[in-house]
């Protein structure tokens, strides 16, 4: 598909230094709710299991507007779509701070999904756009600076917290920081216009062209989530690191991943992206059995670095593949490709559980492990021509 330049004409480097905003701001807001989680538990009086209930609604949200999302990129431009989802992103986060009871929380939470949703499908559109203006790969440092801005949220709401500022006047700065930067750099953002598609049903399996994507996505956003949901777990109940520590696995994790992300470029520059991904999904299945069978400190940072590098470059690779697709925009692609995807996102790490109880949390990880191995497995059914 062939990208067209604004009507400014900006250069490929002035488009890419706008996207990357984007992404940073993603990172961010999201990086900010989430390091506010805790104060908003213990203002509503929410119990463990009634947080984890809430929490729910903005996953809902997300994955029920995925087919809504591809609709809206078959008809309008990634950049207007990706316009209006960044404000309605920044002023859902703004509510958050102000829901005074749990039904009001679960509503924003919904709606702060479905914005996530509009804002990252049409974010990674405009990176596939800018992709197409270059020769080599740079789609997984984009990736790598919504990880950058994920530290920089959580820092940042550390001191919020250390320094007793209000969570709502926390989440409203950040979000009137969002709605400067959207209106700041929108205009210098890529045009993609967009391709009108067939009329479809409204839930329906991705293209078969682009079921091998799909699936890829499924896996890496399993292992993704389940590492972000069970790493500390993993270093409490397996590993026996005391509860004040055991995040250290979880932060060896993410800094890995990120590192992944920012070197994962010229990784596929060099070897070609169907070899990174293999080469990633080896990473995962090694890192995790490591994990399984050396339940000690080293040998499970050690395995958790080599799930993070392996983790850190499936998706955008694969976004970058299907955003190659012909016979649809790249949008309706991402996000025809994301329905399935966030399924293992959504539905694998709560089966940890109730695997992990009836079986103990090492068989659950092995389990998990698979999952690296089916990347590589379906690494070999990508075309040569699309890979």
């Amino acid at each position: 598909m062939t990208a067209t330049l604004t009507s400014h004409s900006r250069t490929p480097r002035q488009l890419r230094l706008a996207n990357a905003v984007f992404f940073f701001l993603s990172g961010f807001g999201y990086s900010s709710w989430a390091s506010r989680i805790p104060s908003i538990k213990t203002q509503l009086h929410l119990n463990e299991a009634q947080l984890g209930g809430l929490l729910f609604a903005m996953p809902v949200g997300l994955l029920l507007t995925l087919p809504v999302t591809g609709i809206l990129l078959s008809k309008h431009s990634s950049r207007r779509v990706m316009f209006l989802g960044c404000l309605f992103y920044a002023v859902m986060l703004g509510c958050i701070g102000f829901a005074n009871n749990t039904w009001q929380l679960v509503a924003v939470l919904f709606c702060f999904g479905v914005s996530r949703n509009l804002f990252n499908i049409s974010t990674n559109a405009q990176a596939v756009a800018v992709q197409a203006l270059y020769d080599r790969s740079i789609m997984a440092n984009f990736h790598g600076i919504w990880s950058m801005a994920g530290f920089a949220g959580a820092a940042c709401g550390y001191f919020m917290v250390y320094y007793n500022v209000g969570t709502r006047y926390h989440l409203l700065g950040v979000s009137l920081i969002l709605v400067i930067f959207t209106l700041l750099f929108i205009k210098g953002t890529i045009y993609e216009p967009p391709v009108p598609q067939p009329k479809k049903k409204l839930f329906t399996l991705p293209d078969k062209s682009l079921l091998v994507f799909s699936l890829i996505c499924f896996a890496s956003m399993a292992c993704e989530n389940t590492m972000y949901d069970w790493s500390s777990i993993y270093f409490n109940k397996v590993v026996h690191v005391p509860k004040s520590t055991a995040t250290g696995g979880f932060v060896v994790y993410m800094i890995a991943m990120t590192f992944g992300r920012f070197v994962g470029d010229a990784g596929v520059n060099r070897f070609g992206i169907k070899h990174v991904l293999r080469f990633s999904g080896i990473f995962i299945f090694c890192g995790l059995l490591m994990a399984v069978f050396l339940p000690y400190t080293v040998p499970c940072m050690v395995g958790f670095i080599l799930v993070g590098l392996g983790v850190s470059c499936i998706v955008p690779m694969v976004f970058q593949m299907a955003g190659r697709s012909t016979t649809m925009s790249s949008g309706t692609a991402l996000a025809s490709i994301s329905s399935i995807g966030y399924l293992g996102f959504l539905v694998v790490p709560p089966f940890i559980g109730f695997i992990a109880q009836a079986a103990g949390l090492q068989l659950s990880f092995g389990l998990i492990a698979l999952l690296g191995a089916m990347v590589v497995i379906l690494v070999y059914n990508i075309k040569d021509s699309e890979g």
